[in-house]
Order: C-alpha cells, then sequence, then structure tokens
C-alpha cells in the first residue's frame, strides 16, 4: 500500500490570502464558518508542461460559485490567475494539480454570516491519475449510488461549492466498499445524472449522448470533450437519460479534470466495451490539454 503524506505535512508553499507562506503555516481556526456551514468555493485544475489548462475558465467559475454563495471574492480574476501560475512556479514541477478555494472565516460562528471575512487559498500537488493508469483503457467498473442530486432549488447546483460533495462522498465510499471504483448518481428526478466527481458521457450507434446537467455542474472538461467530438463530427446529444437506456449504450465514460477522459466498463448491472470513440476522445483530450492553445474554444 503506498504510503500517505498527509495535506497538513508537505513541503512547498500555499498562496494565502495575497502572499506565498510555507505550506505548514497555512492554518486556519476550528471555528472557521466554511467548515461549520460549508460555506466554501473551490476549483480543480490540471496543468501540463507548466501550464494551467482552461485558467481562466476555472476562474470565471471560481467567481460565479462565490457569487452564487453571496461571498465577494478581494481580488481580481487577473490577481487569482497571476496567483495560480506563482504558485505552480514556486513548485517547479512540470505537472500537477491546483486547487484554489475561498471560503468564509471565523468572525462570526452563526448560520448568518454577514461580517465574515473571505479568504483565498491556492494549492497546488502532484497527481497522476484519478484512476489507475494501467488498466485505464480497459475501464473501470462504477456502482450505482443510492444518493441523488438535488433539485435545482434545494441547493446551489450552478456553484462548485464545498457542501454539494457531501453525498457524492459517500457515494464513493459506499461504491468502494462494493469493490467498485465511483459510483454513477441519478438525479432527483430518477435521470442519471453524474459521478461522484465527473461527467459521464454514453455512446450508442455512434453518437454521443450525456446527461443534461440542469440540476448538476456544467462541468468545463464536459464541454471541451464535446467539442472535441463535434470537431470529430460525431453527433452530441445533450439530454435526459433514463437509467433504463444504460442498456443500449456500448461505451461509456467519465469526463473531469481530476478523470480527464477514463472508459467505464461497468456501471451496476450493465457492461460496457470502451471502444473507438471513447479511445479517440481520451487521446484527443491528452493531446488538447498539453497543446499551448487549446484548440475547443469554450
Amino acid at each position: 500500500m503506498a504510503e500517505v503524506i498527509p495535506f497538513d505535512d508537505r513541503d512547498g508553499t500555499i498562496w494565502y490570502d495575497g502572499k506565498l507562506i510555507p505550506w505548514r503555516d497555512a492554518k486556519t481556526h476550528v471555528l472557521t464558518h466554511g467548515l461549520h456551514y460549508g460555506s466554501s468555493v473551490f476549483e480543480g485544475e490540471r496543468y501540463y508542461n507548466g501550464r494551467i489548462y482552461k485558467l481562466k475558465e476555472h476562474t470565471e467559475r471560481l467567481f460565479e460559485s462565490a457569487r452564487i454563495l453571496g461571498m465577494k471574492i478581494p481580488y481580481t480574476p487577473d490577481e487569482i490567475d497571476a496567483a495560480c501560475n506563482e504558485v505552480i512556479a514556486s513548485h517547479g514541477f512540470p505537472d500537477g494539480y491546483v486547487r484554489p478555494v475561498a471560503f468564509r472565516g471565523s468572525e462570526m460562528m452563526a448560520v448568518s454570516a454577514q461580517s465574515t471575512k473571505i479568504h483565498v487559498a491556492i494549492a497546488v500537488w502532484q497527481w497522476g491519475s484519478y484512476f489507475d493508469p494501467a488498466t485505464k483503457m480497459k475501464g473501470i467498473r462504477i456502482g450505482i449510488s443510492d444518493w441523488k442530486r438535488p433539485a435545482p432549488d434545494c441547493a446551489p447546483s450552478k456553484a462548485k461549492a464545498a457542501g454539494l460533495y457531501m453525498i457524492a462522498t459517500l457515494s464513493k465510499h459506499a461504491a468502494e466498499g462494493q469493490g467498485y471504483a465511483d459510483a454513477l448518481m441519478y438525479d432527483y428526478r430518477g435521470y442519471v445524472a453524474e459521478g461522484t466527481g465527473a461527467n459521464i458521457m454514453f455512446v450508442k450507434d455512434g453518437e454521443l449522448h450525456t446527461p443534461m446537467p440542469d440540476c448538476f455542474l456544467d462541468s468545463i472538461t464536459r464541454r471541451v470533450v464535446q467539442g472535441l467530438a463535434t470537431k470529430r463530427q460525431i453527433k452530441v446529444n445533450v439530454r435526459h437519460i433514463k437509467p433504463e437506456e444504460l442498456a443500449g449504450f456500448s461505451e461509456a465514460f467519465f469526463a473531469g479534470t481530476a478523470a480527464e477522459v477514463t472508459p467505464i466498463s461497468e456501471i451496476g448491472p450493465y457492461k460496457f466495451k470502451p471502444g473507438a470513440i471513447t479511445e479517440t476522445l481520451m487521446h484527443d483530450y491528452a493531446e488538447d490539454v498539453r497543446r499551448p492553445e487549446s484548440i475547443v474554444q469554450l
């Protein structure tokens, strides 16, 4: 079993409230509002060859998530972009993962927290494939979660908010306990939604099918993959997908910043065979993230 390195005890630096500080000095109080009430938004970004992929789009989404939660980030988007690049330069490794996070501080400890300070931190670390790269094209096995994505009038589904990931953690833990790598989540109506940390796509008769993101995050990677498919003249169908349709799809894969493009071989009782379209889009995405300029404009 690989050694687990705690995230609070590492070398390096973290950008915290406007400056780089030693990694181990990036601390918050236990009575931070973001810890108790979920008043926190974040981004997950990867960088390749020293360049953060879709940095501008990720920063824009961070600010939009904060706006939805009533939080005003005390920096400009350009300052956050510059800070992200400053952090990766301070570490020196060419490929890695970037985690900007904005959260309410400890000035108030109640549901209402209008006077709390908004803190911003940015950390980076080396993170390889989200799933086992040795068996990636074989496809991962995922289960089906008992938890469902809530209705958009019950949760801020357009925000990448920390609190929305609680049911994702519960779903993934349950799936791993059953021997799966991840879980598929349905939405509040019973339609197919997404994985615990990535969007999902399917192939049928040479066309791509992906759920309508009307109650979960429309990921940047998802939109990139749709663009790559269109450039390959693969028709993309964005629609509501019923669970019983899973039996009719030939291929399935996850699309997300952490997962990148990951083939799926099994969803509960449903079997898939990773094929030509999945492999093509996986390779196209791997090439796009390392281009100086992406060929897909969002």
